[in-house]
């Protein structure tokens, strides 16, 4: 049987569960479909690029790029992950020098990973207004229901 995490061990019946960021979900959803992209880069790559660059190291560097991807989801959540996430934007960039369409995709999908920190940032911002209000609201009116 697994040893129950931190969050589940300070968990105690009545308790509200905390709101997830919207910032780290909208990140994250970018950085899965880049590697959804980087995958399929890599088979474009693979299969017009065959006699330029050697098919292995195309092929492990592409899944290797996807998995990182991926995986970066899980940091996003911390205070480095969205730099993280730049760097990840450049490195998709950088594979234009393999696809020259790369540098468009890679230059649209950075410009999507500004607008998804910029947007969560915000609504993160607002949802914590909100809740502060509801809060706030509910410790006056004790009992009453919200219209």
């Amino acid at each position: 049987m697994a040893r129950p995490t931190k969050a589940q061990r300070a968990w105690q019946p009545g308790m509200e569960k905390k709101r997830r960021s919207t910032k780290v979900m909208f990140a994250s959803v970018v950085l899965a479909l880049e590697a959804f992209v980087a995958f399929f880069a890599t088979l474009v790559v693979f299969g017009l690029r065959a006699r330029d660059v050697p098919q292995p190291l195309v092929l492990a560097a592409g899944i290797l790029l996807s998995l990182i991807l991926i995986g970066s989801c899980a940091f996003m959540s911390r205070k480095w992950g969205p730099a993280v996430g730049w760097i990840l934007q450049l490195l998709l960039i950088a594979t234009g020098f393999l696809e020259p369409m790369m540098f468009i995709i890679g230059v649209l999908f950075a410009l999507t990973w500004w607008y998804a920190l910029r947007a969560g940032i915000r609504i993160d911002r607002e949802n914590a207004v909100r809740d502060r209000e509801q809060a706030k609201w509910e410790q006056n009116h004790p009992g009453e229901p919200i219209n």
